[in-house]
């Protein structure tokens, strides 16, 4: 049980970072964090509505990865003897 919950630490730490810096790549909406470093500067490929349409899919994936992660280890935590 031990190496399963350290398999899934490992993947919700993996899972966390590449969360943040999808997230971050969104094109914001105005004024945002995206701002800050750059977003609200127009480039061509972030003008691509393909591009943002897979960039949220991916984000998507990932951030239910992220929580089916969370709640496995929940799950370990309660049912572990």
């Amino acid at each position: 049980m031990d190496v399963v919950r350290i398999g899934l630490q490992v993947i919700l730490v993996i899972t966390s970072l590449i969360l943040t810096l999808l997230i971050l790549m969104h094109k914001g909406k105005g004024g945002g964090l995206s701002d800050m470093f750059g977003g609200g500067m127009s480039t061509s490929l972030g003008s691509s509505s393909v591009a943002e349409r897979n960039l949220t899919r991916f984000t998507v994936v990932v951030g239910l990865l992220w929580f089916t992660v969370i709640v496995g280890i929940g799950l370990i935590d309660r049912f572990a003897a």
